[in-house]
């Protein structure tokens, strides 16, 4: 078995590049997600270990000197960090030339020779779900015996891409990954703004039932087919979780859709219910109001939403798969319910227009969720959006976000620049949170908690600063 080395590198301050983060670039507020997509695979390597750097404040020097140290490294990169994540390589081969390297990420799933030839100092690539690829890698078989895996032979220089590995149909195989965050990494450097501190995130499920155009995981590595763990598996994971992490608030269930399949999520509110913990999941804005009964008294505190847009034709465009009107109505549910909701919008999406910009701003105040995030159009590579934007010529730049880590507006229309995109997420969130209701609910949070008025009062200053940087680069 070689020495076995997952790596999240060192990047921009503040940059949520890990294989859990949906948009790989700095927030508004300092976020981190877990790195599942690592630490599933190092569950499975007797030995291995997982540096999350970021999170960590781990710089390059430091990372170096740990990676050095074994004869496996593994590198989770995504489009934005691929530079800088080439130059960490270099630097480490020239320290350490017999170290094999291969990287991993929705990225190389789909550009796999691009980037062997980005960099010769990577040995490989996994593609796709890459866990018993990187076992077997591990284990020291022959990287051309390895299904799933693209690489470059020693005697020839040749790229090689192998037959792809079968996807996991099974998931009650993967070891829990719990165990790899409490033995790797610290639970207290991980925030999320609209999650209770510390949290912990984990997968039931791999891909997703939605077509989503811009969404990258499915379109890349997780697929359209939602295949899930056990209830009991997922229950057996949390009562392990709740030993291990007695100071966690609240989990939270990173599946594309949790709701996807209603059943199985009313069967592990149920389950959930016996152990009193607060939990949270992403949801499509169409689950019943009985299912949210379930979910909610099993446990349920909120649920992270994809609107996405108010006008209906957008989300028509981009296939969404929701209804503005069905969409209003899981709402007020919610609310019925006490369950909170943070809601995400991307503005620039295909059919975007100064006017459909300001109906999502409306739709948006019109829902008053409980907390927002406004993102900008991203055109990953290997999605249909990045497709559609080559095919029209939206696609004014391939970079997704500026030297420090900010996203920035990659698509143009004909009667909407960039810029004018780009200056809408600042109005939007200006909009929906210079109201009383955000405010009212922002100081009663705040009068509740002390804990939680230090915490606002850090993620204020870090919003505000974030969006006096971000203007400066328009």
């Amino acid at each position: 078995m070689l020495k076995t080395l997952f790596l999240n590198p060192p990047s921009f301050d503040g940059f949520d590049g890990g294989a859990g983060s949906r948009y790989q670039a700095r927030r508004e507020i300092k976020s981190f997600w877990y790195p599942t997509w690592l630490a599933q695979p190092a569950a499975l390597i007797p030995g291995s270990r997982l540096i999350d750097a970021p999170p960590d404040g781990i710089t390059v020097e430091q990372a170096l000197d740990e990676a050095v140290s074994y004869d496996l490294i593994v590198i989770h990169t995504s489009t934005p960090s691929l530079g800088n994540d080439i130059r960490f390589v270099n630097t480490l081969k020239e320290r350490k030339p017999d170290a094999l390297v291969g990287f991993v990420g929705a990225h190389v799933a789909v550009l796999p020779e691009e980037t062997l030839r980005a960099c010769s100092n990577i040995d490989f690539v996994a593609r796709k779900e890459f866990d018993f690829t990187l076992k077997e890698v591990a284990e020291g078989a022959p990287l051309s015996d390895v299904l799933g895996l693209s690489y470059r032979d020693p005697q020839t220089n040749e790229i090689i891409n192998n037959p792809e590995r079968p996807i996991l149909t099974d998931l009650d195989q993967l070891p829990f990954v719990v165990n790899v965050y409490k033995e790797n990494l610290t639970v207290e450097n991980y925030y999320i703004g609209y999650l209770k501190h510390p949290y912990v995130s984990l997968y039931t499920g791999r891909g997703c039932f939605s077509r989503c155009i811009f969404c990258l995981w499915p379109q890349t590595i997780g697929g359209h087919r939602y295949r899930v763990r056990s209830a009991d598996h997922v229950y057996e994971e949390l009562k392990l979780a709740q030993k291990l992490f007695p100071q966690v608030k609240e989990f939270f269930f990173d599946d594309d859709t949790f709701t996807d399949n209603r059943p199985r999520a009313e069967e592990i509110a149920g389950k959930l219910k016996t152990l009193g913990i607060t939990w949270s999941c992403n949801a499509k804005a169409n689950v019943p109001y009985e299912t949210l009964k379930v979910m909610r008294d099993g446990g349920l505190r909120l649920l992270l939403v994809g609107f996405e847009s108010g006008n209906q034709q957008i989300l028509n465009n981009i296939r969404k798969g929701i209804r503005v009107d069905r969409a209003r109505e899981f709402v007020k549910n919610c609310k019925r319910l006490g369950i909170k909701i943070h809601g995400t919008f991307i503005l620039g999406l295909p059919g975007e227009t100064r006017e459909t910009m300001q109906q999502t701003m409306d739709y948006a105040r019109e829902l008053d969720l409980d907390t927002i995030q406004v993102s900008l159009a991203a055109p990953y590579p290997g999605t249909e959006l990045y497709a559609q934007a080559l095919a029209n010529g939206w696609l004014k730049t391939q970079s997704l976000t500026d030297e420090h880590g900010i996203q920035g507006a990659s698509l143009e229309y004909p009667d909407l620049s960039r810029d004018e995109i780009f200056e809408a997420v600042g109005k939007f969130y200006r909009r929906f949170y210079m109201r009383p209701q955000p405010i009212l609910r922002i100081v009663s949070d705040m009068a509740r908690d002390r804990e939680e008025a230090t915490r606002r009062l850090r993620e204020g200053y870090e919003f505000l600063r974030f969006f006096a940087q971000r203007e400066q680069t328009v």
